[in-house]
């Protein structure tokens, strides 16, 4: 089954469906109000993030299990959460804003 890429106003979603209208009908179902932009056939079944595009390849410090710390500190509070990740790691605010929200959407 092919991998699609959807993108709509609010989110982007990676799903697995039999071909673009049954990808749409997913979203549709998850996120009923979001507009899809742009809808992707992946080339391949999977789909891969690089840490190092989201600035998380520092070898010293395993960033995301400090992120998944402070988060677990804020008790969810994204902006806390942000605060305490600087604190932390001595992080830039644009570094702690993109290792937070990345974890934040794997579930931490």
């Amino acid at each position: 089954m092919p991998l699609f890429e959807v993108e709509t106003d609010a989110h982007i979603i990676i799903t697995w469906a039999s071909d673009e209208p049954a990808a749409g009908a997913v979203v549709k179902e998850a996120y009923p109000h979001d507009k899809v932009v742009r809808m992707t056939k992946r080339p391949r079944d999977t789909w891969v993030i690089s840490k190092g595009a989201l600035g998380l390849s520092n070898k010293k410090v395993d960033v995301c299990g400090v992120a998944r710390d402070c988060l677990s500190k804020a008790a969810g509070d994204k902006v806390h959460a942000i605060r305490l990740y600087m604190h932390e790691t001595g992080s830039d605010l644009e570094i702690a804003k993109k290792v937070i929200e990345s974890n934040m959407v794997m579930g931490w």
